[in-house]
């Protein structure tokens, strides 16, 4: 069972009707916006000649192996969708631990969607510094710091 502050969940709520600041208001929504996002990642990962994979379902800690037939090394990627407006985005404990073994091979992909318009993703290189402390499920992280690290696929 996990549980969520309410201090968090009262700062999301304030001036919205029950919607967290930048969440897609259904589960149907925000299965729709990773679906998207995860397409766009491939499709960008595909262009560039790789061979990318979705194994999100497996919890590894990335969504997408994607393996680069001429040098033969892997990457491994966490696609993170958020709908226009968002500030955060929350990271998992295994994502950071992943992030941080695999330093030169992980990207932390971001796609921003708004309405029906899916952004080109936004690559995050080594984006995690430390280890969460013990007990540490998850971690929010502010967008606009992540995406000031980012660059276009590549």
């Amino acid at each position: 069972m996990k549980y969520i502050p309410q201090g968090l969940i009262d700062a999301r709520l304030a001036g919205r009707k029950g919607v967290p600041a930048g969440f897609a208001q259904s589960s149907a929504s925000r299965k729709e916006i990773e679906r998207k996002a995860m397409e766009a990642v491939i499709e960008a990962e595909i262009a560039l000649g790789y061979e990318p994979s979705d194994v999100s379902a497996k919890k590894f800690g990335y969504d997408i192996l994607s393996f680069d037939p001429h040098n033969k090394r892997q990457r491994f990627i966490e696609v993170k969708g958020r709908i226009d407006g968002a500030n955060t985005i929350m990271v998992t404990r295994n994502e950071i631990i992943t992030s941080l073994n695999k330093p030169e091979d992980y990207i932390l992909a971001i796609v921003q969607i708004s309405q029906e318009f899916v952004q080109q993703p936004r690559y995050v290189w080594r984006p995690f510094e430390v280890e969460p402390a013990f007990g540490v499920t998850a971690q929010q992280f502010d967008l606009e710091h992540l995406l000031s690290k980012s660059e276009p696929p590549g």
